[in-house]
């Protein structure tokens, strides 16, 4: 059986935000918990189908992978894991404690979690316009990206020359605190350290003591060839610095590309629509069209040519990304009515038009046409 779409499963639409797809993957996993419909293999099918749906569009970098070959990206055992069932709360992926942690990460301590998870930093978003021409060929941009860095001075420590970050007095190098309501015990990220397990008794003058610095980046971004609109680029490590030393975060550039003056992309095929004369139409004759590649493509237009046929030029469109081909490229044409005649120029037509009915319709559409609208106005009549 064909899987569902994952956007379907959760019931968000595809460019639903990342907020949107956890609370709906919330919602949802409440509902079918299998603690919650104990002995129900429907409600437990339907919990492992969420679960797996949420495992890759919760991940930037699976749901790109997703958006682009849908589940052909994770066959091969590059899919994600759902989790087993073993019954109760105690099964692995599936328990409890994980909605707990998506719902109240806060005060719910994650499982393998270091003090050092917390500081990370956080991934940046730049956007970025090209051009179809640039999708086509690919380009290298420099991008100027305002961020944090380490800190040049303290090197990223976030303490004064010398000195040395001891453990949080507060949460004793853990970061996380715990508090007691009634019968339960919460933990949460120590204000104290910010969740590091560690503070600064000397703090670096330049930064604070939080180890970074704003400063704008120049970054240089490759854009492959038959790149799509709404491609993200991801670079590792170019994001915000980690607090005091930790990780840095990711930069993402997401890709939009403007809308061509004379072509229309679909996937990797090109389209333009190619007006030509009543006189080209009508007697044949040779026309050129311009390729995306920048190159001039000649086209043979046979006699009787009608608006809207069109003409594939095969491996003349868009670039394919990561593979050595090209899509095709269609020509449209539409013949253009002659205007501003001079009188002799429309007495010339209507001589044409009175000869022309004398041998074989020269308009065999409009001319069938008609004669439908005929006997239809005839059978009204009886």
């Amino acid at each position: 059986m064909a899987k569902q779409d994952y956007y379907q499963t959760l019931g968000v639409m595809k460019d639903a935000s990342g907020e949107a797809i956890k609370k709906a993957y919330r919602a949802a996993a409440m509902k079918f918990h299998p603690d919650r419909n104990a002995g129900d293999k429907a409600a437990e099918h339907k919990f492992k189908e969420i679960s797996e749906a949420y495992e890759i569009l919760k991940d930037d970098q699976k749901r790109a992978a997703y958006d682009r070959y849908g589940h052909a990206a994770f066959e091969n055992g590059a899919g994600p894991r759902a989790g087993g069932f073993g019954g109760g709360a105690g099964f692995g992926a599936g328990g409890f404690a994980d909605i707990f942690e998506e719902m109240f990460g806060e005060f719910v301590g994650g499982r393998g979690r270091g003090p050092q998870a917390t500081s990370r930093g956080g991934d940046l978003r730049y956007n970025m316009q090209i051009t179809l021409e640039e999708a086509f060929a690919g380009k290298t941009a420099t991008v100027r990206v305002p961020s944090s860095v380490k800190c040049e001075d303290c090197s990223g420590s976030g303490g004064e020359k010398g000195a040395h970050p001891i453990s949080c007095p507060v949460c004793h190098g853990s970061g996380r605190t715990r508090m007691t309501q009634g019968f339960f015990t919460m933990e949460r990220t120590c204000t104290h350290c910010a969740g590091t397990g560690r503070v600064i008794e000397k703090p670096c003058k330049s930064c604070g003591g939080s180890g970074r610095t704003r400063r704008d980046k120049n970054l240089n971004v490759n854009v492959p060839p038959g790149v799509e609109d709404g491609t993200r680029i991801r670079l590792a490590g170019e994001g915000e610095a980690g607090l005091r030393g930790s990780p840095p975060g990711d930069l993402y550039i997401f890709l939009s590309i403007e809308p061509h003056k004379l072509f229309e992309r679909d996937s990797a095929d090109l389209h333009c629509k190619v007006p030509i004369s009543m006189v080209t139409a009508t007697l044949g004759g040779p026309i050129e069209v311009p390729g995306i590649d920048g190159t001039r493509v000649r086209l043979q237009i046979p006699a009787g040519a009608q608006t809207g046929q069109q003409f594939r030029l095969k491996g003349k469109g868009m670039s394919v990304l990561r593979q050595n081909h090209r899509g095709d490229f269609y020509v449209h044409l539409a013949v253009e009515t002659p205007v501003h005649l001079s009188r002799k120029q429309q007495e010339l037509l209507r001589e044409f038009d009175k000869s022309a009915t004398k041998g074989k319709p020269y308009s065999p559409e409009a001319e069938g046409f008609f004669a439908k609208v005929k006997e239809f106005w005839q059978e009204l009549k009886e």
